[in-house]
Formats: structure tokens, sequence, C-alpha cells
């Protein structure tokens, strides 16, 4: 099935390398990334310049939604300047839209609860899929996703600059994905013979953010993080990061495995770790 790559950012930009014949939809143009065509649309624009396709696309969506809220998305206005419409969308949305489960394990049947505006826009974006669904008679696959690390994004700058950390003793359970195994999950998403619906994805390992900050300085040779009590981080961190580290969940990616039929590489984090240090030139491989 062609694909059309939506955002180009971390994610989008491996998409692109990993999916021959695609296409994009970035805010600026993407000289860099081999010679796949890419419409220009700035998706904060009250009007958006139409896209005319040569066929139906399967749409990987890898945009998020606008910091303030509006009355219309940016997946809303994507949806409406792609023509003709699309046959299947693989919308990457967060695990964040299932709020704070108390460590508890956390299944695709768990009622979404989002507890901050970042999540309530996902889970909107979420509900205006499946209204495009009934329109258009589009088979939408939702990835449920936690955070994304891998080559460049492993936090080595903020632990330098001295950012601190919750003890290993108050910290909750983490949930992640190396982006090489997330865009395994996207190309599996947009073939036909998978069942449209709701997918958590995630390596399965579920070490705290803590835990993953300590082992790359490790594994980096540096100096470990420092790290301070939750209830010192209460005090002094910001709002913005104690928004992430009040949430707490145990992901479950059963589904993934036996529906999507996705086995992380990097199942152990270590070894996402490792291979993404040895990217970034810090390990020799």
């Amino acid at each position: 099935m062609q694909c059309i790559i939506a955002g180009t950012g971390y994610t989008g930009a491996r998409l692109l390398t990993a999916i021959d014949g695609s296409v994009s939809v970035s805010r600026q143009p993407l000289p860099t990334i081999g010679a796949s065509p890419c419409y220009v649309r700035d998706l904060d624009q009250t009007s958006v310049e139409p896209v005319a396709l040569d066929d139906r696309y399967a749409m990987i969506c890898c945009i998020p939604p606008a910091v303030e809220e509006a009355n219309e998305t940016r997946l809303e206005r994507l949806l409406h300047a792609l023509h003709p419409p699309l046959q299947r969308i693989v919308y990457l949305s967060t695990t964040g839209v299932y709020g704070d489960q108390q460590g508890r394990l956390t299944d695709e049947a768990t009622p979404p609860a989002p507890s901050n505006a970042r999540a309530r826009r996902r889970l909107t974006d979420e509900k205006t899929l499946l209204n495009y669904d009934n329109e258009h008679d589009c088979e939408i696959v939702i990835l449920r996703v936690p955070g994304i690390y891998g080559p460049g994004r492993l936090g080595i700058d903020r632990i330098q600059s001295g950012t601190t950390f919750i003890d290993e003793a108050d910290a909750y359970p983490g949930n992640r994905i190396h982006v090489d195994d997330l865009v395994q999950c996207c190309i599996a998403a947009i073939q036909t013979n998978v069942p449209a619906g709701v997918y958590n994805v995630g390596d399965g390992d579920h070490r705290s953010s803590t835990a993953f900050a300590t082992l790359v300085t490790d594994l980096a040779g540096l100096k470990p993080p420092q790290t301070i009590s939750r209830k010192e981080a209460n005090a002094t961190f910001s709002e913005l990061r104690l928004s992430f580290l009040r949430e707490s969940r145990t992901l479950d990616t059963t589904k993934m495995r036996e529906v999507l039929g996705v086995e992380p590489r990097y199942g152990d984090v270590e070894d996402g770790i490792r291979a993404s240090l040895i990217d970034d030139g810090i390990l020799i491989g």
C-alpha cells in the first residue's frame, strides 16, 4: 500500500527512509531525506492547501496536536486537505491518555482518563479519527506510544547539565520504546491483514526513568545522575516535569506482540541504550 508520512520529526524521518516510495507532509521542505516527494503544509494555518493524491493511501501520522487548545486540530486540517480519502490511518497517540493508573497493569481495555491537556488533546484526535472512519470507511489503527528513545535521544545533555532525578526508591515504573522498534510497529500497522483498533506499544522493560538515566551514564562512562527524594522533587521540579512524574502505569503490550505481530528488538533497554550509544559514536561496536 502506498504510504504518506505526516510529520517528519524524530520518528517520521526514520519512517521515510524505511518505507520505499513513501511521500511526506511536513512544515518545512526535506532536502536531505532521499528523493521522497514532500508536501509542505503548515497545519497551524486556518486554511491548508489541498494535497491531491493519485490513489487512496495509507497514512502514518506523527504530528502532535497544537500546544494551545483550538476549535479545529492540526489533524482535522490535515484530513480535510488530503484527497481522495485515506484507506488506512496509523496514528501515533500517547499512553498518557490512560492517566495515572497507580502502577497497575494497563491494557487497551483500560478506560482513558487523561489528567493533563497534552493527553486530552491526543484523545480528542483519536475521536476525530473514529469520526473520519465513519464518514469515509477508513481503517484506523491507533498506537499508544510511551517515551521514545534512541540515537541522539538518551538525555545525556540533560544529565551532564545537572538535571536531578527522583531517588530509585521513590521512582515509578517506566514505559518506553526504542525508535527502531516503533518504526517496525508502524510498518506492521499499515498492513491490511492487521486488524484496525488500539495497540499499546512498548519494550516491556519497566525500569524507572531514574534507572534508565543511571544505565545511560554507566554505559557511556559518565558521572551518574544526581537524585533527590520525591518530596524534594515536588517542591523543586517544574509543573510540566511533575505532570509526567505524577503518573504511574505498567503498560501491557501483549496485543502488540500477538496481534500486531511485533516482538521488540530491544526488549531489554540495556541493549537499546548500547546500540544507541554506538550509533552516536560514544561506544565502539
